[in-house]
């Protein structure tokens, strides 16, 4: 929609003082304070001693997920943070400002009913909320601002992973590990688009405002009457909003040890949806990482998309056909009670109703006898313990780590995915 009183309102300001106010309106946001209350370790309670995951050559990796959500969302997000748990990794659980205090101490409690999630000590939920429009920079300020959070966390993380509350994993996290343990850790997965003019001359050169930088609650964004040029400073660059991002470059972009991270941080300040191009614009842009690998997927399935046909006869399967074979290793845009994340349970992570997946580190119930627990106010699925430091994929992981292995022997025989991506002059 056009706001027509925001005309008369820029009239007052120019542009360029306009981009640089709201700019900074959102390194503050970035900056701002942060409650952390942190689910604690009582390794007594299970018989062994909490410790940092091993790290190095013949180790799985470590993965830091910021699961995100907002009103109502609870629940969504505890059992998405079951589906993806496991020991080695790290978590950090946000509720957005259309939520109470009182929904944020109920996420709390939630987690903390967790044994498993106390004793390992990996899972954190912030206490104080962000406004943020899916739309707007909010958004993007408040996932670096997880990533600050995370790097400040642990140092032993390797990739950076976004989810929200209607996402869900279609494979174990043993599979994933498994996929991910054999590829180099400065890997980034973006996935990228050939329609950049569509881009700058409806996303990027549009002038929009998004109020939830400086409102407590969330608010729509408001679009500007005025455009601006393409900018010729930095080339534009877009994709997916979905990215798994090395350690090493959400440094960077948190850091900005060369200025361009924060240089366009404030330019797409003023620019609608863009996680769909800041991250793929940092990193072409930067001299540092725009010729390291980059695979051009997200390995996020889209529910609501048609998806590429990858084998014959693809498009006469069922959806979930369509989702289990994709080799993606999520799937978005879940609908409330939808019945395919229950056949996703049973059928692909192997996890019983309420509780944690199952895998090398646990076995549960139904795979290595039965722990009671049915009179014990606090739950846990694991029947014994094993190693966290060892996974056990399945074919599913398996068949990911033969495609992003593929994926990266033809991204290494050819130039940079910038390179390819570039307009034609």
């Amino acid at each position: 929609m056009r706001i027509s009183k925001l005309s008369s309102w820029l009239s007052g300001f120019s542009v360029g003082i306009l981009v640089s106010v709201i700019g900074l309106v959102v390194l503050g946001a970035f900056s701002r304070s942060l409650y952390q209350r942190r689910i604690l370790g009582t390794s007594e309670e299970f018989g062994f001693e909490t410790r940092a995951p091993l790290k190095g050559s013949g180790y799985p990796p470590v993965f830091a997920y910021w699961i995100s959500g907002t009103e109502g969302d609870n629940e969504k997000i505890v059992r998405l943070l079951k589906a993806v748990y496991h020991p080695r990794n790290q978590y950090l659980l946000h509720l957005d400002a259309a939520s109470s205090d009182h929904e944020r101490g109920q996420l709390a409690l939630l987690v903390q009913s967790e044994k498993v999630f106390r004793a390992f000590g990996n899972v954190n939920v912030i206490g104080r909320s962000n406004a943020l429009g899916s739309m707007g920079s909010s958004a993007l300020a408040a996932t670096l601002h997880a990533a600050a959070v995370l790097l400040k966390i642990s140092i032993y993380w390797d990739w950076f992973i976004t989810l929200s509350a209607s996402d869900y994993p279609i494979m174990t996290q043993d599979d994933l590990l498994h996929a991910f343990s054999f590829l180099p850790r400065d890997l980034n997965f973006i996935k990228y688009t050939n329609n950049t003019e569509w881009k700058e001359s409806q996303r990027i050169n549009q002038i929009v405002v998004d109020p939830s930088l400086y409102f407590e609650k969330n608010s729509p964004i408001l679009y500007a009457s005025e455009t601006r040029p393409t900018p010729d400073a930095f080339e534009i660059f877009g994709g997916s909003p979905w990215v798994i991002l090395s350690r090493a470059f959400m440094e960077y972009c948190v850091h900005g040890w060369d200025n361009l991270p924060r240089k366009l941080l404030m330019y797409y300040t003023n620019v609608a949806f863009p996680l769909e191009s800041y991250f793929h614009t940092v990193l072409c842009n930067s001299p540092e990482f725009h010729n390291t690998t980059t695979l051009d997927t997200d390995l996020m399935f889209i529910l609501d998309s048609t998806p590429p046909q990858v084998e014959p006869h693809f498009h006469n399967l069922s959806l979930y056909e369509k989702m289990v074979g994709s080799g993606a290793a999520f799937a978005s845009r879940f609908r409330e009670g939808d019945p395919m994340l229950r056949k996703v349970d049973e059928k692909i992570l192997g996890r019983p109703p309420d509780e944690v997946v199952p895998g090398k580190w646990c076995s549960g119930p139904g795979m290595n006898g039965s722990a009671d627990n049915s009179n014990s106010k606090e739950k846990c699925s694991c029947s014994s313990w094993g190693k966290i430091d060892e996974v056990q994929p399945g074919p599913y992981g398996v068949k990911l780590r033969g495609l992003l292995s593929k994926l990266g022997a033809e991204e290494r025989l050819r130039t940079s995915q910038c390179n390819q991506q570039r307009r034609p002059e």
